[in-house]
């Protein structure tokens, strides 16, 4: 029996993908959990019409993260800490911290898109990576100047 999947099923197939399964496995399995849905003309045609809203989808992120990407290239944030005579920070930077800059800045980043391996804790410059997509980051320089 063809059937379309849902979702990512281990051994059997992706999202959106047509596969042949035993009658048994679909009837009893797949179908009544929503897991798939029967390959017939009608739901092959909606098949096509979904990949082509989410080929649409996935192009105009990409172009919103691009542009984003050039903007936060371009951009160097400062933020503003108390600190000791020997830089040191009383405190640290954290990546909320930095998305509260870039959006004050007019840029709007979730905070966990913020790579930030651990909080900054001296004045200086660091580069931070910002994670925009699952394959496309970008560094932002952060300069942490004192109070």
């Amino acid at each position: 029996m063809d059937v379309i999947l849902r979702q990512d099923i281990e051994r059997v197939g992706q999202a959106w993908q047509v596969v042949k399964v035993k009658p048994g496995f679909a009837r009893n399995y797949l179908l009544p959990r929503g897991l798939a849905m029967p390959a017939t003309d009608q739901n092959l045609r909606r098949l096509e019409a979904e990949r082509a809203a989410q080929a649409a989808r996935t192009a105009k992120e990409l172009a919103e993260a691009l542009a984003l990407q050039q903007r936060l290239a371009a951009q160097s944030v400062t933020i503003q800490r108390p600190a000791g005579d020997e830089g040191r920070l009383f405190g640290s930077v954290t990546n909320e911290d930095i998305a509260q800059a870039l959006q004050g800045l007019g840029m709007t980043i979730d905070k966990r898109k913020i790579l930030l391996a651990e909080p900054i804790k001296e004045l200086g410059v660091s580069h931070v990576p910002v994670k925009l997509t699952a394959e496309l980051k970008v560094d932002v320089k952060i300069w942490v100047v004192k109070q």
